[in-house]
């Protein structure tokens, strides 16, 4: 998972682009990029860290240009370094630079056929080169004198039916526009905003919306499934209709990852989240459990533990202080760093819990450890008891679409019952979504189609995706430490822990 964002105008775009970036930074810690184009030449920066690391006034300065686009980078596919990040650019046809957020799952193909067909070798093992290479590759049989939108059109047709998995994406044509597309599932969110100016308008492409807020950008439209936009340099848009296969857009954007002030498919994120812990409420009744509070896991975890306070009548106390100047846990590359991570993130208020039973609401539950050393926490700080409650339901099944959890033995709930795992993270009980509700909140989104929830079903919506299974994990066997704690819970069962 990373963030995108794309800027064309008739004013230089860096200073929007450092701020647009900045709106997305949770969705990459790893590194960062801007590329802008002066109508005669790209200028580039990226590098390992955040935004406001990697840029400094002295780079800001040198990124000129009306056009221009960025990237902030979670690393899931290949090894985290500087000749990883993003833009990417190649000098023919035109002149492109690019971005983009998602997973190629068939890259093994793609890269072959780059090699065979189209004679280009790769440089990177980063995704988003097979998706350029393969772009700019149908490109340049056209005719390139006059190239036309259709032509533009067809190249990215070409693409969406070679390249196979998530994506979204944003490229820069020298001397053309900018472009944007996604892949004909739109597993990956995109949007388009403007805003007007004397000169005329800005436009504006981005992984949420929530980076419009800022900048005072109208919000225009989501990117459909299939669908490219292209802006020419005389600042009119154009859309290629999008594919009629149904959508299948990832249901943990708005579990987890995307921020809650982001709109997405008409659906604030903030409010999704409520749902999901109003609709919690009939498991903790069922189960029986009458906690004195209900509490978060800051900070995706608060709108679903209101709502389920809320729902069941019980206190919502806010009794985990989060250290705003940590990185989010889950995108963080090791077990041990995420416990490290979460040690010095989370501070649960004593006077709050000390002799409470508990029910703190966390996004999910993914490979255990984490939630074990949050139990913890309420342990030491004098919970009476700690209730778990996930508002996703037991996640099964790896994502293949750009979310860190690409290996089953990462995955608790694949291997163990609910029992097996409430005893490994300490707590008195656990509670998870039901998939059958989270279907019926998601399945349909006001007519744009559905939601895939293969982490929770193991049904993939590209199909048999078996084959990229076995090379993903030998990817990332051969380029990340091995996660021993996430290993060792998979290789045998959690014990019974007294309390």
């Amino acid at each position: 998972m990373c963030g995108i964002v794309g800027f064309h105008g008739p004013e230089r775009v860096v200073g929007d682009m450092i701020i647009g970036l900045t709106a997305l930074q949770h969705r990459g810690q790893d590194a960062a990029g801007i590329a802008t184009f002066d109508g005669d030449a790209f200028h580039l920066h990226k590098g390992q860290g955040l935004v406001n690391d990697v840029f400094k006034p002295k780079h800001t300065k040198k990124l000129t240009g009306n056009t221009g686009i960025g990237h902030v980078r979670y690393t899931t596919q290949g090894a985290n370094d500087s000749d990883l990040a993003q833009p990417f650019t190649t000098s023919y046809p035109f002149g492109l630079a690019m971005v983009h957020n998602g997973n190629v799952i068939n890259f093994r193909d793609v890269a072959k056929l780059l090699h065979e067909k189209y004679h280009v070798l790769p440089k990177t093992t980063n995704d988003l080169e097979l998706i350029m290479y393969t772009f700019a590759s149908e490109l340049r049989v056209k005719n390139l004198d006059s190239l036309s939108v259709v032509d533009i059109f067809d190249a990215v047709e070409t693409t969406q039916e070679l390249v196979k998995g998530a994506y979204a994406t944003i490229t820069i044509i020298a001397g053309h526009g900018m472009l944007a597309f996604t892949d004909p599932l739109g597993i990956r969110p995109l949007v388009l905003g403007r805003r007007d100016t004397p000169d005329g308008p800005v436009y504006a492409f981005a992984s949420e919306s929530t980076c419009f807020d800022y900048l005072d950008f109208e919000f225009v439209k989501d990117v459909g499934p299939g669908q490219a936009v292209f802006i020419d340099n005389n600042f009119q848009v154009h859309y290629k209709n999008p594919y009629s296969r149904p959508k299948a857009f990832c249901v943990f954007e708005q579990i987890y990852f995307a921020r809650e002030d982001s709109t997405i498919h008409g659906r604030l994120v903030a409010r999704e989240r409520v749902r999901l812990g109003k609709v919690l409420a009939r498991k903790v009744a069922d189960a029986g459990l009458k906690p004195d509070m209900v509490i978060d896991v800051p900070s995706s975890g608060y709108f679903a533990a209101s709502g389920l306070a809320e729902a069941i009548g019980v206190p919502y106390r806010r009794a985990m202080v989060k250290n705003n100047h940590m990185g989010r846990s889950f995108i963080v590359p090791t077990q041990a760093g995420r416990e490290d991570v979460v040690k010095k993130k989370l501070n649960p208020i004593k006077a709050f819990v000390e002799g409470k039973k508990v029910a703190v609401v966390d996004d999910s539950i993914v490979r255990g450890t984490t939630s074990r050393r949050i139990v913890r926490l309420l342990r030491e700080a004098g919970a009476s008891e700690v209730y778990f409650i996930s508002s996703a339901p037991p996640i099964v099944s790896p994502c293949i679409y750009g979310i860190d959890m690409a290996m089953s033995t990462e995955l608790i709930a694949a291997n163990y019952t609910e029992d097996e795992i409430c005893r490994y993270i300490e707590a008195d009980r656990v509670i998870y979504q039901d998939l059958s509700d989270l279907e019926d909140l998601f399945a349909e989104e006001r007519g744009h189609g559905g939601s895939c929830f293969a982490c929770f079903t193991g049904k993939y919506p590209t199909g048999d995706v078996t084959r990229y299974l076995r090379h993903i994990q030998e990817e990332r066997q051969s380029h990340r430490p091995v996660d021993k704690e996430a290993v060792s819970v998979s290789a045998k069962a959690p014990a019974p822990t007294e309390h």
